[in-house]
């Protein structure tokens, strides 16, 4: 795709800093449902700039900025030219959802980029079931963080 990053799979991305207006709409990894790569957009559905993030966190967007600095927070740019977004789901009851920022610290540890992490959320999983974020959010997150640790190492 020449307007967006394709993330395949969820091999191991390196990481290479570059100026915002370089950065590129992400898109999700392919899935044996779909014939090609998903858009991130699509799978994630309702993102907060980091002004709305904030205001539901009750923090600053320096605050938001910081998180997603140290992995509190995920945030990609989901289409060109709308700068980076963190993925609504993360955030319940005015905090990050719990077990969120022990992923993906364990995650960014094992070589995974945000966007191939939200991928990995957002993408529905029978065998679990339903999507790892939702598991967060339900409070059955010991076999997200399980399945996690093994993708890692």
């Amino acid at each position: 795709m020449t307007d967006g990053v394709t993330v395949v799979g969820l091999a191991h991305q390196a990481w290479h800093s570059c100026r915002v207006e370089e950065t590129r709409a992400a898109v999700a990894p392919e899935t044996p449902e779909t014939s090609g790569p998903v858009d991130l957009a699509d799978l994630v559905g309702e993102w907060l700039d980091w002004s709305q993030a904030a205001d539901l966190l009750h923090v600053s967007v320096s605050k938001v900025r910081q998180l997603i600095r140290e992995n509190q927070l995920a945030a990609v740019v989901p289409t060109p030219g709308a700068g980076q977004k963190v993925p609504a789901a993360l955030l319940q009851d005015g905090l990050v959802v719990k077990g969120v920022p022990g992923v993906l610290t364990v995650l960014h540890d094992g070589g995974y980029d945000d966007a191939a992490i939200l991928a990995w959320l957002f993408t529905p999983d029978d065998s679990l079931p339903g999507r790892p974020i939702d598991a967060l959010r339900e409070n059955r997150g010991s076999e997200v963080k399980r399945r996690a640790q093994a993708m890692a190492f």
